[in-house]
């Protein structure tokens, strides 16, 4: 009777035990529970090679769902041009992030990953979406609110291939065109970049109050931001990527940290740290700004992410040392390391240094509770996997009606019309014959810029949709309009044949990073020789493709209208638009034009300021009735 009396206390106590654990497990899994709660809850049950798997970003093409499986993976990306396959649907995109999170899914507690994708100015790795200007581009516009809106639409392309996570805003201040990345600057002065994180509104949503550092995504149309590169990026010395940039307090909290206070106040799920670094020490590296300054004095409750393999920098030659690179970065208060490759060799290193007391459970505990609020903020534990509901909105009319608005409203007119001459702009549509030239006219990849399909971008118009200038030209005009195009021009082709002007388009060919780092700034040839044989003989407007300003000096008395056109994306019916006259002339220089690169660097302000046009500076035109016959 004894025995079964023990038995049914056992039982009992079994039950009640079983039930109090399940409720437990419950409470990170339960939407209603406070999200401290459910990360308290979550983080208690961890291992610790869950949670140095939650740590881990890895590149895709390591991403199977057995690796998912066995190395708890946190976060999966795509480098630049990495997709499922060549011409990746938007529907095989939601396949792949799918099943890596099925893998993620399958272990013992289920915690979904978050896969992460550099949309820069659009899905720009996707084909067939909607590739807005770059930031420069953006900066010239100087409306916050089409910013917000762009922010919205990239939102919406990127979520419509199953992702969550976009590497996006940029909030450097390029204080140097020299810099590869000055494109993904808005602007050199720091209200205009502090103006444009009305981005972050747009692709994660427009927070309810002070989110007083807390990470906010509101709903399955938008992702979680990261504003990046934290913090310098733009200033370094030379303007040469990766490098060093020697600042003082004054202008390091005054040029290059404020965006990232505004970012923190719209809740900013994400904050990348950059590949340079602040007076010698490597940002990867730098505890006083990434844990001292950024999460302690500014509050930020999100997590920090490096860049790609931005660890192993911290050593010279990279990759040397890694077990310090680890140490170091994690330390100083990097919370989630895109490897994107080695990510056995890290894992095993990170738990050996916690194993051996270098680096304390506590650190680890700081950086997966800020990833677990960051993926409870978005929901990833309620809807980890994705659906095909919105596939057909990529590339989506409505958005390349909003990417051809924003070309329009970042062309900077430079000039219009030689002295004692009448403007050349807005052009007739009804005329003779129109010559378009250049190497740019007629070259979707060279308009979109780098970070589209691939890294460093593509040439030709036969990766992604869109509609070139010289398509752009002969939509506008009248159909009795003949437009003549001629890439490169015969010396005396202009005197010979009777135009009535001509459009040239030169500009940069694409680039990303240290490859467009650049000591000249000159146009690349044959471009400025296209610009000698078209204007000589005709009326000319010149529209300069550039990430930046470049070398004009030389050439600015032969043309007689100049555009700076930045890298307008996709839609380059948006540039006819405007030379047309359809809409009028409104950019304004988001950055100097120099004379020289002698000059550099020079931003306004500076005591020894003598720009071939100054910061600011736009002439503009009034849009033009359409039966309006303009003299030229």
């Amino acid at each position: 009777m004894s025995r079964m009396l023990v038995s049914l206390v056992l039982l009992v106590f079994l039950c009640f035990h079983a039930s109090i654990t399940q409720g437990e497990q419950a409470i990170y899994k339960d939407p209603k529970q406070p999200v401290e709660e459910r990360i308290k809850d979550l983080l208690g049950k961890m291992t610790l090679e869950e949670k140095v798997g939650q740590m881990t970003q890895i590149e895709r093409t390591n991403a199977s769902a057995d690796v998912m499986k066995t190395y708890f993976i946190g976060s999966v990306l795509s480098g630049g041009g990495s997709s499922p396959k060549v011409n990746a649907t938007a529907k095989d995109w939601v396949d792949m992030v799918n099943d890596i999170q099925k893998g993620a899914l399958s272990t013992r507690l289920g915690i979904p990953m978050i896969y992460g994708i550099d949309a820069v100015h659009g899905h720009n790795n996707v084909v067939n979406a909607t590739i807005f200007p770059h930031n420069v581009g953006l900066g010239a516009s100087r409306d916050k609110y089409l910013v917000r809106e762009i922010g919205t639409a990239t939102a919406f392309e990127v979520r419509a291939t199953g992702i969550p996570y976009a590497f996006a805003p940029c909030i450097a201040v390029c204080r140097d065109p020299r810099w590869g990345r000055c494109y993904e600057s808005y602007s050199e002065d720091h209200t205009v970049v502090q103006m444009m994180t009305t981005s972050i509104e747009g692709l994660q949503g427009v927070p309810p109050g002070d989110m007083k550092g807390m990470p906010f995504v509101n709903g399955p149309t938008k992702v979680a931001g990261c504003s990046k590169h934290y913090v310098g990026d733009g200033g370094t010395v030379n303007g040469i990527n990766e490098n060093n940039t020697i600042v003082d307090d004054s202008a390091l909290y005054g040029i290059h940290m404020p965006a990232y206070v505004d970012s923190i106040a719209k809740g900013i799920s994400t904050i990348m740290a950059s590949y340079s670094s602040i007076n010698g020490v490597k940002m990867h590296a730098n505890k006083q700004l990434l844990t001292d300054h950024l999460k302690d004095k500014l509050g930020f409750k999100g997590f920090v992410i490096s860049d790609w393999q931005g660890i192993d920098r911290i050593t010279d030659p990279p990759h040397s040392n890694y077990t310090f690179s680890i140490e170091t970065s994690v330390m100083a208060g990097v919370d989630m390391i895109m490897v994107p490759y080695e990510y056995k060799e890290f894992i095993n290193g990170l738990l050996g240094l916690v194993k051996k007391n270098v680096i304390p459970m506590s650190r680890i505990d700081d950086a997966v509770t800020r990833i677990l609020r960051v993926k409870f903020a978005m929901g990833l534990f309620e809807n980890p996997l994705d659906d095909y509901s919105r596939v057909n909105e990529l590339g989506s009319k409505k958005h390349r009606e909003l990417a051809r608005q924003a070309v329009r409203k970042s062309l900077v007119l430079l000039k219009n019309g030689k002295p004692g001459n009448p403007p050349l702009l807005p052009l007739p549509k009804t005329t003779g014959k129109i010559l378009v030239s250049g190497t740019h006219a007629n070259n979707l990849g060279y308009q979109c810029g780098g970070w589209t399909i691939e890294w460093q971008g593509v040439s030709g118009n036969n990766w992604t949709a869109g509609t070139t200038i010289l398509d752009a030209v002969k939509n506008t005009v009248d159909k009795n309009t003949k437009v003549v195009y001629k890439k490169n021009p015969n010396e005396d082709y202009a005197e010979k044949t009777r135009l009535d002007f001509a459009i040239v388009v030169v500009g940069e060919v694409p680039y990303a990073e240290t490859i467009g780092d650049s000591k000249n700034l000159t146009i690349p040839d044959p471009g400025p020789q296209i610009i000698e044989t078209a204007c000589k003989d005709t009326k000319c407007v010149v529209v300069v493709i550039s990430g930046r300003p470049v070398v004009l000096e030389p050439y600015l008395d032969k043309i007689d209208a100049l555009v700076a056109a930045w890298l307008p994306g996709s839609e380059g019916q948006g540039v006819a638009d405007v030379l047309f006259g359809d809409w009028g002339f409104t950019g304004k220089l988001p950055r100097t034009w120099f004379k020289s690169v002698d000059q550099l660097p020079m931003n306004q302000g500076d005591p020894k300021y003598d720009p071939l046009f100054p910061f600011g500076f736009g002439l503009e035109t009034q849009p033009k009735s359409q039966d309006d016959k303009h003299d030229l």
